[in-house]
């Protein structure tokens, strides 16, 4: 049988052409999580480009899951010259305009962040687990990638330095559960780490009234501080997968007036300790810059953290043009032992 997947289009024409093979490796990753390792094409019909996959009858739990696709806009049957549209149950927990709403500068397209989320979640074995995920975003700025785990419906750990980014993003969350309904709690302090006090806000909430009633819920929360501590602050609950946006430029500049920190210096820092802050068997996506940030010395850093990066099909180098100054790649790795 031959499945086809038509994938959104995207308003960036440059970012477009690359849009197919991160839809592959993608898709090829999922299948190959649920044991299926026919090959991923592109095919053009009516116009149209597809993916496709030629293989055995999909069960309707695999329909389900496959359905997760981050740039999914439909998926379909071929029968001869027929195209037969599939249904499939939708995972969204959340409302997408979550994530899409918060606009700001440097910001990462949620559809790209979604991708890494099931990349890992692939890599991780965890697609089809029934507990909710945990995401760790050891950088996570003004908190895309945890809205998008929030939509999923996981759970998700945000570090950072910078206080008004993180202000920022509570205040949107905030916003945001008040302007849908959502009912939620949100619980603040600080949490010391040897010398360091870690200011941390929590939020609790659910789909639903009657789900929030129940216990049934998802977590949000968000820590002020260096990403090294990451170990220190999850070691009661340690992450499933990390995703991170790496910074596109050459230094990070710490907030504490010293002087900007060497990228690479502070990759040798923090690899350590977020391969520490990963259950066993995690996963991990990293995105970056090539122009400052060459692939192969990314991977030597995290082998020698712990991490095994996986470079085969369907996985391996992704690199995509974002923008002038921005070409980006993707490294996702195993949490070793």
């Amino acid at each position: 049988m031959r499945y086809l997947f038509q994938l959104l289009p995207h308003a960036n024409v440059h970012y477009r052409a690359g849009q197919s093979v991160l839809g592959m490796s993608e898709l090829g990753s999922m299948l190959q999580a649920m044991g299926i390792s026919d090959p991923v094409g592109t095919c053009s019909l009516g116009g149209a480009e597809f993916l496709f996959v030629d293989t055995e009858t999909l069960s309707q739990r695999q329909l389900n899951v496959l359905g997760r696709h981050s740039a999914l806009l439909m998926m379909c049957a071929q029968e001869g010259e027929l195209l037969r549209p599939l249904d499939f149950e939708s995972s969204d927990y959340l409302p997408k305009d979550l994530a899409e709403v918060l606009k700001y500068k440097g910001k990462t397209s949620p559809v790209f962040t979604r991708m890494m989320i099931n990349m890992a979640c692939a890599a991780a074995g965890k697609l089809e687990t029934e507990q909710p995920v945990t995401v760790l975003d050891p950088m996570c700025g003004k908190g895309t990638t945890l809205f998008c785990a929030l939509e999923m419906g996981m759970n998700g750990i945000g570090l950072d330095v910078d206080r008004k980014d993180l202000q920022e993003a509570t205040n949107h969350l905030e916003r945001y559960c008040t302007m849908h309904r959502l009912k939620h709690s949100l619980k603040q302090g600080a949490e010391t780490c040897g010398k360091t006090s870690v200011p941390w806000a929590a939020y609790t909430l659910a789909d639903t009234k009657e789900h929030y009633a129940a216990g049934d819920t998802r977590r949000l929360k968000f820590f002020q501080c260096d990403t090294a501590l990451a170990p220190s602050l999850v070691k009661k609950e340690k992450a499933d997968v990390l995703v991170a946006d790496l910074p596109y430029g050459v230094q990070h500049a710490p907030q504490d007036g010293r002087r900007p920190e060497g990228f690479t210096m502070l990759m040798r820092r923090a690899l350590p300790a977020w391969r520490q802050a990963l259950q066993k068997g995690g996963a991990a996506a990293i995105s970056f810059n090539t122009l400052t940030l060459k692939r192969e010395t990314l991977t030597s850093m995290m082998t020698e953290a712990g991490f095994v990066p996986l470079e085969e099909k369907p996985y391996g180098a992704l690199p995509h043009f974002v923008e002038q100054a921005v070409t980006r790649d993707v490294v996702i790795a195993r949490a070793s032992g």
